[in-house]
């Protein structure tokens, strides 16, 4: 019984001295999240104090952001203890045409404020990038016979089986085939683009004995010699 109170004891001393090596600052400032978001005049942020669902109970207590460009409209959710300032140019005078956007939490010293500090700084960052720039991934195919087409609004994926693979396009992506063994995909939604080309990919995925597949956009992958007699 001594023994065992000892061991306990040895563990609890080593993980305080793990703490107390420790180099992050409690309550440090966020690289991410302190960061201004720089916006123009073609922009429009609106922070609106609805909940973002009124179904989804995981988002009751979150507002609603919502930010509309050229290219579209998005909306997000914002945590209660995320704060939100709009800098605006210093009068007609001023040389800057760009607004500002200040991200910040109630008590970075709490550890998921302080993680959702940068995230909701990067979200709303890709939200003013999506409805002005929008985003894109390139799917480039590589074997024998892979190609893909538009047919009757779904993308057409023929890889080596013995059918063609139809998908449905996810409203808000504009798919494009500028030649058979290429596909681009537009949209204001990151995580949207980025999500329908992995699905695209996982069909036929890159292999590394004769680098055939699906690769997103300046993806490679290493070589592999096969097994030799």
């Amino acid at each position: 019984m001594q023994l065992v109170s000892l061991r306990i004891l040895g563990q609890a001393t080593r993980q305080q001295l793990r703490r107390s090596f420790s180099t992050t600052r409690v309550g440090a400032m966020s690289h991410i999240g302190g960061l201004p978001i720089k916006y123009t005049s073609e922009v429009k942020i609106e922070h609106l104090p609805l909940a973002f669902s009124s179904s989804d109970s995981r988002f009751f207590d979150k507002t609603t952001l919502k930010v509309t460009g050229p290219l579209g409209e998005r909306t997000m959710p914002i945590e209660p203890f995320v704060s939100l300032e709009f800098v605006q140019p210093n009068g007609p005078q001023s040389s800057s045409t760009e607004s500002q956007l200040l991200v910040s939490v109630g008590n970075s010293a709490e550890r998921k404020q302080r993680q959702m500090w940068g995230t909701t700084r990067a979200c709303i960052n890709n939200c003013v990038i999506g409805v002005t720039e929008g985003f894109s991934a390139t799917l480039r195919f590589v074997g024998v016979g892979y190609r893909a087409a538009i047919e009757n609004g779904q993308l057409a994926l023929r890889l080596g089986y013995s059918h063609p693979i139809n998908l449905d396009i996810p409203e808000g992506l504009k798919v494009s085939v500028p030649t058979p063994t290429r596909v681009l995909i537009n949209g204001i939604d990151l995580q949207q683009v980025k999500l329908f080309a992995a699905k695209v990919r996982k069909w036929k995925k890159p292999e590394p004995y004769n680098q055939k597949g699906i690769f997103i956009d300046d993806e490679t992958i290493a070589k592999k010699d096969g097994k030799k007699k």
